[in-house]
C-alpha cells in the first residue's frame, strides 16, 4: 500500500508515542539501556539480513520494524540523558548525505557509481580533517569475512588495488602454495596464518569480480543444507542412519540431490 508523506510521518509519530508509554508503564522497556539493548539489536539486524536474502517482502517489513524500534529506542534513551533526540539523529544524517553527495547537491561531476564511492570515502576523511585513517571506519566487531571485504573496498577506494581482476589469481595461487607448505611443516600457527591469507585473497578475488563474498558463501551454505537434508531424508527412507553408511553411499545420494536441482 502506498502512503502519502503525511501518512508516513503520522505513522512514525504513533510508534514514538507508543514507545513513550512503554518506557514509563512497561517494566521491561523501562529498565532497558544502551548496553542491554545492544545484543538484541545485533540479532534484529541479522534477522533483517536473512529476510533480505530470502527476498520475502512481508518478512522484510516485519524485520525493518524491529530495527526501527531499536533506532527509536536508542534515540529515546539519548533524549532522556539530554544528549540528543531523534530529530538530532535525522538532521545529522541529512547533513551527512548532502555533504557526501556533491554530485547531486553541488557542482561535482561523476561518471559512474564507482566514482561516487571513491568520492564518498574521500569526503569521509575530510570530515575528520584528514586525521582519520582510511581503515578507521571499519568496525572492529564485524565478522571477519565482512570485515575483510570492507577493508579491501576502502583500500581500493584510495587506489590501493590490483590493476586488473586477472592479477589477483596469481596471489590466490601463491597463497594456496603457502598453505601447502605450512601444512607440510606441521606448524599450527603457520597453517592458521596461511589459511587466513588464502581466505583474504579469495575474498579479494570475489570483490574484483563484483561478487559480495558474504552473500555468495551464505547461498552456498543454504545449498549445502538443502542437499544434506535431502541426503538424510533419502537415507532414512532406505532404513539407514548416515553414520551407518559408507562415504560412497552418501555421495550417491548427494549426487541425486544435485540432479534434483537442490
Amino acid at each position: 500500500m502506498q502512503h502519502t508523506r503525511q501518512e508516513q510521518l503520522q505513522a512514525l509519530e504513533r510508534i514514538m508515542d507508543t514507545l513513550d508509554i512503554l518506557r514509563v508503564k512497561c517494566p521491561w522497556d523501562a529498565k532497558q539501556t544502551n548496553e542491554s539493548l545492544r545484543p538484541n539489536t545485533i540479532e534484529e539486524v541479522y534477522e533483517l539480513a536473512q529476510a533480505l536474502l530470502n527476498d520475502d517482502a512481508a518478512d522484510i517489513k516485519k524485520e525493518l520494524g524491529d530495527v526501527l524500534l531499536h533506532v527509536l529506542f536508542y534515540a529515546k534513551i539519548g533524549d532522556e540523558k539530554g544528549q540528543f533526540d531523534i530529530a538530532d539523529v535525522a538532521d545529522a544524517l541529512n547533513n551527512k548525505l548532502i555533504f557526501r553527495h556533491p554530485h547531486v547537491f553541488g557542482d561535482v561531476h561523476v561518471e559512474n557509481a564507482e566514482e561516487v564511492t571513491q568520492n564518498w570515502e574521500q569526503l569521509k576523511l575530510k570530515e575528520k580533517e584528514g586525521n582519520r585513517s582510511v581503515l578507521a571506519g571499519v568496525p572492529e566487531a564485524l565478522p571477519a569475512l565482512v570485515k575483510a571485504f570492507r577493508i579491501q573496498e576502502k583500500a581500493a577506494n584510495v587506489g590501493f588495488d590490483w590493476e586488473t581482476p586477472q592479477q589477483v589469481w596469481d596471489k590466490v595461487k601463491e597463497e594456496t602454495a603457502e598453505v601447502a607448505q605450512a601444512i607440510a611443516s606441521g606448524n599450527e600457527r603457520d597453517i592458521e596464518a596461511e589459511f587466513g591469507d588464502l581466505f583474504f585473497s579469495i575474498i579479494n578475488a570475489a570483490r574484483l569480480y563484483g561478487i559480495n563474498p558474504e552473500n555468495a558463501l551464505e547461498r552456498t551454505n543454504r545449498k549445502f543444507i538443502s542437499r544434506f537434508n535431502c541426503v538424510e531424508k533419502a537415507a532414512k527412507e532406505q532404513g539407514y542412519k548416515l553414520s551407518e553408511m559408507s562415504l560412497n553411499q552418501m555421495d550417491e545420494l548427494w549426487n541425486k540431490a544435485k540432479e534434483l536441482g537442490l
